[in-house]
């Protein structure tokens, strides 16, 4: 757990130019905080002491605000900026140097009747190594979201996300796809393409600037006239 929390360390501070020493780190990071709590729950969950690893994560939520369930998988250099309100759920996975922002909910969408038949069952994400998910972003079901893809803050994403994609909205729709490259990005928000969206209005305002260049010609003709 020592080597994992050190990880953790020193990627809050490649990734957030807030950080300073280590020592204010694991004094002040709520991340820090919930991520201890969470391993020594993982332990008992482990030891199939269940009730004692939901009561540790709970008095962990009570501390923090972040909602982590000992069920989850979670990889090396694991980053939650800002991290209030964050929810993880029992199925859920998360790879190697992701990073959440706060709000983000990585939840299910079975229905809530016959639960008996959902217990064991994948009903929660996976995300990939160096994943950056935006703040307030749900990621819903048993989906994958890819390496290094990003989701941009407030989107709602309900399939899965290619390796190296950029998705934002309500559903979340692809707007442009990165090299595989492990360089962070915050929140999410820097895509690599330009998008459709953009393409189009980019079009527009050239349109616009012919039509301009032909009223003003027009104008001088008539003039001179």
């Amino acid at each position: 757990m020592f080597n994992t929390i050190t990880g953790m360390i020193q990627a809050i501070k490649d990734r957030d130019p807030a950080s300073s020493s280590s020592f204010w780190i694991i004094l002040l990071y709520p991340s820090i905080h919930i991520m201890m709590f969470y391993y020594i729950s993982r332990f008992f969950w482990e030891m199939h002491l269940k009730s004692i690893a939901r009561f540790l994560m709970q008095v962990g939520r009570f501390l923090t605000g972040i909602e982590i369930h000992p069920g989850a998988k979670i990889g090396e250099g694991f980053f939650m900026d800002h991290a209030m309100g964050i929810v993880i759920g029992e199925t859920a996975e998360i790879g190697n140097n992701v990073t959440l922002y706060h709000g983000v909910t990585l939840g299910g969408i079975l229905p809530a009747f016959k639960t008996d038949e959902q217990r064991g069952l994948k009903r929660h994400p996976t995300i990939k190594d160096g994943a950056i998910i935006g703040s307030g972003a749900q990621i819903l079901g048993p989906i994958t979201i890819g390496s290094n893809a990003r989701v941009g803050a407030n989107s709602v994403v309900l399939r899965s996300v290619p390796n190296g994609m950029s998705v934002v909205g309500i559903p979340a729709h692809e707007v442009g796809k990165q090299k595989l490259e492990s360089v962070f990005q915050a929140y999410g928000t820097a895509f690599s393409e330009v998008s459709k969206i953009d393409k189009s209005v980019s079009k527009i305002e050239q349109e616009i600037d012919i039509l301009k260049e032909k009223i003003t010609k027009l104008e001088k003709n008539n003039f001179r006239k």
